[in-house]
């Protein structure tokens, strides 16, 4: 390897893994640069830790399996929770916002007070050369209960106007 560093074969694979030419290379190599030969001390320091992470057996903490088996029932337990239960949750903003918006509407139906179509509608005649007869007609809520026509007598009254005319 003429002045070419041995870093990218370090990097491409394990120190385990390279076969003896390559090992033998890289030992050429760097025994002749300082660059490289930190490089390869890295990767035989970090092989020799993952070797024996890897052989050190680790002991599992008392009552592990207990602690671990009673989150995995209480987790279920809240997971089979009622399918209404659920369901509130999953929906529970959207009924109680539109649960509001009645209440709003209904409280404004019965406290805002209707606007007199009664006092419009005399305003609306005396504004026009509506006929005061004809304005009975148009504006029945100004006619008291015993004041109310049928159909028979309007005709009647249309009819007699138009001869009169």
């Amino acid at each position: 390897m003429r002045d070419e560093h041995v870093k990218g074969i370090l990097d491409a694979a394990p120190l385990a893994q390279l076969g003896e030419g390559e090992l033998a290379a890289v030992r050429a190599h760097a025994a002749r640069c300082a660059e490289c030969l930190r490089a390869y001390e890295a990767a035989r320091a970090s092989s020799l830790l993952l070797k024996e992470r890897v052989a050190a057996e680790v002991e599992m903490p008392p009552f592990f399996q207990t602690r671990v088996l009673a989150a995995l029932r209480e987790r279920r337990a809240t997971e089979e929770a009622p399918a209404l239960s659920r369901l509130w949750r999953a929906a529970g903003a959207l009924v109680s916002s539109m649960a509001v918006t009645v209440a709003a509407l209904v409280a404004l139906t019965f406290t805002v007070p209707a606007t007199s179509f009664t006092q419009e509608t005399t305003e609306t005649i005396a504004a026009s050369d509506i006929d005061p007869d004809e304005a009975a007609l148009l504006a029945p809520d100004d006619v008291a209960a015993e004041d109310e026509i049928d159909y028979g007598q309007v005709l009647t009254t249309v009819y007699e106007m138009e001869d009169e005319r």
